[in-house]
């Protein structure tokens, strides 16, 4: 047994007992803390009292539909997210991309699939966490009027209340603020944000930049801010400045 992973606690919510069992004890045989939950009412009163790094979200809840799920814990709680799913439609799978998923896994499944799968999105979260520590020893980014702390994910308009972004956000809006008015690929700032190559299908780069923009732009549908530059990539288009 791999007990070097014995720190990542793992949510799995799933209301198929045969299936959350099996996941539950797969992942305790590679070495992770599991607990399992049969509906979503459970775990969002258990995330309350004890934060799991990862959770394992089925989209078919007897209580709450997984969706609604993943996007009331993505609003509150900096945890990586892996949906598994009998669903394999290309639009339950770009929702739950846009929700915040980190990842998507079909039923049936290979056991060893599955915890491979947990362990790449906890190594990318890991690391990004990681990296976001590491920036410029309490540094604050300027830009356009807004400020942005890497450490803190405390972003602040120019007007008007802070707006939370999720580990995901930070990670990429980081990447970018570390890069202004440079025409950056989806594949560097994928590999920069996550560690991990860009494969032909994936639009988890472009969906997380759509939801920077809903927070950041003033017209979304017109960005000023993070352009796309069509055919390379995207484009941090203000002056930035670091304090600290």
């Amino acid at each position: 047994m791999n007990t070097s992973n014995k720190r990542d606690l793992v949510f799995v919510v799933d209301d198929e007992g045969d299936i959350g069992l099996l996941v539950n004890r797969v992942l305790e045989e590679h070495g992770y803390d599991v607990e399992y939950f049969g509906d979503g009412k459970s775990v969002l009163r258990r995330i309350k009292t004890r934060r799991p790094a990862l959770c394992l979200v089925d989209l078919g809840l007897p209580d709450i539909e997984g969706l609604d799920l993943i996007k009331e814990i993505r609003s509150t709680y900096d945890v990586a997210i892996v949906v598994l799913t009998v669903r394999s439609q290309p639009t339950d799978r770009i929702i739950g991309l846009e929700l915040g998923a980190d990842d998507y896994v079909v039923k049936p499944f290979e056991p060893l699939e599955l915890v491979a799968r947990v362990k790449s999105v906890l190594r990318r979260f890991h690391r990004g966490n990681g990296d976001l520590s590491s920036t410029g020893g309490g540094a604050v980014a300027r830009f356009a009027g807004w400020s942005f702390n890497p450490q803190t994910f405390a972003l602040q308009p120019p007007s008007g209340h802070g707006i939370e972004l999720s580990a995901s956000e930070a990670r990429l809006l980081t990447v970018m603020l570390r890069s202004p008015n440079q025409i950056l690929s989806r594949e560097y700032l994928l590999d920069e944000r996550d560690g991990r190559n860009l494969s032909p299908f994936d639009r988890s780069i472009d969906i997380a930049v759509s939801r920077l923009r809903q927070k950041i732009e003033t017209d979304p549908r017109n960005p000023q801010v993070i352009k796309t530059v069509y055919g390379a990539g995207y484009i941090f288009a203000a002056d930035v400045e670091w304090d600290g």
